[in-house]
């Protein structure tokens, strides 16, 4: 065989590496335990239907059980498994849980629920004092076409000198992150009165969806009339496209909080 014959062959051959993935759909929702407000319905078998509508790649959860034995033998329908692996289901093949709030009858937190592999995870212990816990579930991803991806699910204190405290951990995090990675933050950070946001705006490098496109974060809370702009999409390194807030129904029956949508273009 020729050199040139050689060439078209190695050219013509099928390539194992998958195409480079520039565009992330992400869907933030604070699941409150899997039931309506006021704790009235368990209703976590709608909410997976209302998740797999979206066709999101990433999903961040906030406030979803692990584990929870009193309620798993007073609901018929609670599931077999964790909330997040019943979330996941087979739409999700990858996912990562921060346990957050323990306590006798099991234990709550964060979750990120992914389509792309999750190389490595880690839950910082955000809480500050009292009985309140909180952290921060940081997961690095394998997004082809990407050294690597970081996503940050967030649940920050209903304290505002709590909330400030965190805040300056979040930022420790971030600034310990390769410079040139993107970075997507999302959850609820409980920050009605905004002063968080304004911490954040000061690093340059960060932006807020909502904010980007409309001017201010989205009112979120309570999800039937929100007035509270409590739930976050933050980015590094990418950029933000058709921010939404998903505000009709079934959302608007489905927890307390009204999640968020975003297509990230890294």
């Amino acid at each position: 065989m020729t050199r040139d014959a050689e060439r078209q062959t190695a050219e013509s051959a099928p390539s194992n590496t998958p195409p480079a993935i520039q565009r992330l759909r992400v869907l933030t929702v604070n699941t409150h335990k899997g039931f309506t407000a006021l704790n009235r319905r368990f209703i976590l078998p709608e909410l997976r239907e209302a998740v797999r509508s979206t066709s999101a790649d990433l999903v961040f959860l906030q406030e979803v059980v692990g584990e929870h034995d009193r309620h798993s033998s007073r609901y018929n329908d609670w599931p077999p498994t964790s909330q997040y692996e019943f979330l996941a289901d087979s739409m999700w093949s990858d996912f990562a849980y921060g346990r957050n709030a323990v306590y006798p009858d099991g234990h709550h937190g964060n979750a990120l629920l992914s389509k792309y592999p999750i190389r490595e995870f880690r839950n910082l212990d955000v809480s500050i004092t009292g009985p309140e816990r909180r952290g921060l579930l940081h997961c690095v991803l394998d997004v082809p076409g990407h050294a690597e991806v970081h996503a940050i699910c967030v649940h920050l204190s209903l304290l505002e000198s709590h909330r400030q405290l965190q805040l300056q951990l979040l930022c420790l995090l971030l600034d310990s992150l390769p410079d040139d990675a993107p970075v997507i933050i999302a959850g609820d950070f409980n920050d009605w009165q905004l002063q968080g946001n304004a911490a954040l705006a000061r690093r340059d490098y960060l932006h807020e969806a909502f904010e980007r496109h409309h001017g201010r974060p989205a009112k979120t809370y309570p999800a039937r009339f929100p007035l509270l702009r409590l739930d976050r999409i933050y980015l590094r390194n990418a950029s933000s496209h058709e921010p939404r807030i998903l505000g009709h129904k079934p959302w608007t029956h489905l927890s307390d909080h009204l999640p968020l949508a975003v297509e990230v273009r890294l």
